[in-house]
């Protein structure tokens, strides 16, 4: 089957100070562009798949860079929408041995966040595809890009698309006066595949969460507690829904302990796990696994474990990748799935 993924949210501008600069020293940014709807296309793109991003844009010099950036990665963007003022930005302040990353959202008022019903025509923007994904992050920024979504997941599955959603709940964004949880329920119950972190779960569901608190890769977890958070998980979404969960554990700003898991059928499958000793970017390592999600999903439709292996390969890879953007190949990330340890120089 040919897909092609349509994917739904927010461009932002990325300003990170040099090296490891902290936000109050810096006198020059670097400037790149991300945002996890967009990540997700791009991982989507250069794994090989058709991949459409649809956003609202203004019209200025700053959307036209973004639009010129998107389509060097071979991303439609014929069903964009324009109007508003301002594309949305973030300041990043990269982490240092035990010093955290820092983020600070300067979006208000964007193209994006003054999204309002009925401005996208999504009959129009589904036609031939057979995939939509959206998350949590738009519906939390504004009543009208709630709206939207809704027609947008609506018109997906009258459609028979397949949708996914990307949990992404940002405790910061949800300042218009409703919960996440009042405003997700009815869009969540459009969609078929899940992704998130357990405390994200527990936002939606309200599901007591299970820590992740291991130190090595060799390290088992406990498999039996996160089964039985599944099972509640399940209960409270209702349908017939795939769960996948990305569990990172950060033990220092270079090493991360990653891996996922994922609940369908009432069964629950661990995947494999990876120590990274040397993390170059960590900004979009959920969207790494959602898109690897989707790609395994698409290309292995009769085996959701070699979509979760997949998914985990392909976001272990994103942490050696600066900016947003995971540019690994499919092939890249099918290497890695079938090794065993470092494999030298790619000849």
């Amino acid at each position: 089957m040919d897909h092609r993924i349509v994917t739904f949210g927010e461009v932002l501008l990325r300003l990170t100070p040099p090296g490891f600069l902290k936000l109050s020293q810096t006198t020059s940014f670097e400037a790149t562009f991300g945002g996890s709807e967009t990540n997700c296309a791009v991982s989507l793109a250069h794994f090989g798949l058709k991949s459409e991003f649809v956003t609202r844009f203004p019209r200025n010099d700053i959307a036209e860079a973004c639009l010129a950036e998107l389509r060097s990665h071979g991303i439609a963007t014929g069903n964009i929408v324009f109007g508003g003022d301002r594309l949305g930005l973030y300041y990043y302040e990269n982490p240092a041995a035990q010093r955290v990353s820092k983020v600070v959202y300067d979006r208000a008022n964007s193209s994006f966040a003054t999204l309002a019903g009925g401005m996208i025509d999504w009959q129009k923007v589904f036609a031939g595809a057979t995939w939509f994904h959206w998350s949590g992050i738009g519906p939390g920024l504004s009543q009208g890009i709630a709206d939207a979504t809704l027609e947008a997941v609506r018109a997906a599955k009258q459609l028979g698309l397949t949708v996914s959603c990307d949990l992404n709940y940002r405790k910061n964004l949800w300042q218009y006066g409703k919960s996440a949880q009042e405003v997700m329920g009815p869009l969540l119950a459009h969609c078929d595949v899940l992704f998130g972190t357990p405390s994200e779960y527990k936002v939606v569901y309200g599901v007591e969460t299970v820590p992740y608190k291991v130190r090595s890769a060799d390290e088992a977890i406990d498999l039996d507690r996160h089964e039985a958070f599944f099972r509640q998980v399940h209960a409270a979404a209702g349908g017939n829904k795939k769960h996948f969960v990305a569990l990172r554990n950060t033990l220092d700003a270079n090493h991360h302990i990653l891996t996922g898991l994922l609940y369908a059928d009432g069964k629950l499958i661990p995947g494999r796990t990876y120590a990274i000793e040397h993390v170059v970017d960590c900004v979009g390592v959920g969207d790494a696994f959602a898109a690897g999600i989707i790609y395994g999903l698409t290309q292995y439709p009769d085996s959701d474990a070699t979509a979760l292996e997949f998914a985990i390969a392909a976001a272990t890879l994103k942490n050696t990748i600066y900016g947003d953007f995971n540019l690994v190949t499919a092939d890249e990330v099918k290497t890695l799935m079938k090794s065993e340890g470092g494999e030298g120089i790619s000849r």
